[in-house]
């Protein structure tokens, strides 16, 4: 078998992924329990890309970055669950050297793309409830394309830092990752560098991307909440804070989750407990995302509605 060689001595060709766990009789129902998952966020994204694209109505900023968030859920997921339902049927799971490293980088690209569209979004929410009179110049078509490319290029530019490094590092003669995917932390855990560099890379990094988005986010929150005590009537306060609630259930969950997995130290999270916590963030929030937006969004149940009347009549 032709080897891969990392930069020094030691090297590898493949990986042998654990799983989300090793009990085998387990196996069978997390596998249809995953399946379960990734067929409703395929089929909620999904239609929600297809909905927003066919109603004109919807053709706004808040839409626009909606398709993309619903675009990027789809392929985050699909990098991840097909690999893992695989590995639930298998007995011995074996990704290759490449595999993960490909694996790797879509995951970077991905997580650190929506991580940079929800603070676009928020962002969105923020001009919506406190300049609405200057909305549609603030949020003009070139203002929306140019957020939601700068998106994409910190994604890439971000995937390509974390992958690069990664296939910079020596690994260890043992390949075993304590994961189901092939993720920063338990691929570190296999290089043979000193335990604080690495715990000290991750935070910086990871910490730098998730930084700049929650301050972001946060800001425009403060300065929502400041607007919305302003107002006089309770009927406008709860219109406002409609407009932006499906946003905070998504951005608490994904960056909490997120932050939980890789802004603790090694010594308080153990690798299980960070599985745990990476499926909420990896699984559970593509698949929530276009469930809370279309369950709270009027705009979203009343397209729906006229594409079935037109199917039906």
């Amino acid at each position: 078998m032709r080897r891969l060689y990392t930069g020094s001595d030691t090297s590898v060709s493949e990986f042998i992924l654990v799983g989300l766990t090793d009990q085998a009789e387990l196996q069978l129902p997390l596998f249809f329990l995953f399946l379960r998952i990734y067929v409703v966020t395929v089929v909620g994204n999904l239609g929600l890309i297809i909905l927003i694209g066919l109603n004109s109505h919807l053709h706004t900023p808040m839409y626009y970055f909606l398709f993309n968030l619903s675009f990027v859920d789809l392929c985050y997921c699909s990098c991840i669950i097909p690999k893992m339902l695989e590995n639930f049927m298998s007995e011995k799971n074996i990704i290759s050297y490449s595999g993960c490293m490909t694996q790797l980088y879509f995951f970077c690209f991905f997580a650190i793309s929506e991580s940079f569209l929800l603070s676009a979004m928020a962002y969105d929410c923020y001009v919506a409830i406190c300049k609405p009179l200057l909305y549609n110049i603030t949020m003009s078509y070139q203002v929306c394309s140019l957020l939601t490319f700068s998106t994409y290029v910190m994604g890439f530019s971000g995937a390509m830092t974390h992958t690069g490094r990664m296939m910079k590092l020596s690994f260890c003669r043992k390949s075993i990752i304590n994961h189901y995917v092939c993720d920063i932390l338990p691929l570190l855990e296999l290089s043979c560098t000193s335990t604080y560099v690495k715990e000290l890379v991750v935070f910086i990094v990871v910490g730098s991307d998730i930084g700049v988005t929650t301050i972001t986010i946060f800001i425009s929150y403060a300065l929502i909440l400041s607007s919305i005590l302003h107002i006089k009537s309770a009927e406008g306060r709860s219109k406002a804070f409609s407009t932006c609630s499906s946003h905070i259930m998504v951005v608490s969950l994904f960056f909490g989750s997120g932050a939980f997995m890789y802004l603790k130290p090694s010594s308080l999270l153990s690798m299980s407990q960070g599985k745990v916590s990476s499926v909420f963030y990896t699984i559970v929030v593509p698949m929530l995302n276009p469930l809370i937006y279309s369950l709270r969004n009027k705009d979203v149940k009343l397209a729906m509605r006229k594409i079935l009347s037109r199917r039906i009549f």
